[in-house]
């Protein structure tokens, strides 16, 4: 079951930056140092959502049109590779 956990923080100055902890709130979402985010900012609703990246690096030798290529091959054949699946 997912939950949104509403947190009050505020926003504070590091260095010349303003900035805000939510060491907790990061946690919950499977964060830790190092690890690249994803920012939406809607400055019309004043939203900003954070997302863990899923963007990986493509080993070397491999094209990011190959790997658009396989997608589509794969997209189109799913319920074939499926049923291969179980054979």
């Amino acid at each position: 079951m997912n939950r949104m956990v509403e947190m009050e923080r505020k926003v504070t100055k590091f260095g010349n930056s303003l900035g805000i902890t939510m060491t907790d709130a990061l946690k919950q979402i499977g964060l830790d140092q190092g690890d690249i985010v994803s920012i939406d900012v809607n400055p019309e609703s004043g939203e900003i959502i954070i997302k863990k990246s899923t963007k990986v690096s493509l080993p070397e030798g491999i094209s990011a049109d190959f790997m658009d290529t396989l997608t589509n091959v794969i997209e189109e054949y799913d319920q074939t590779l499926r049923g291969l699946k179980d054979r």
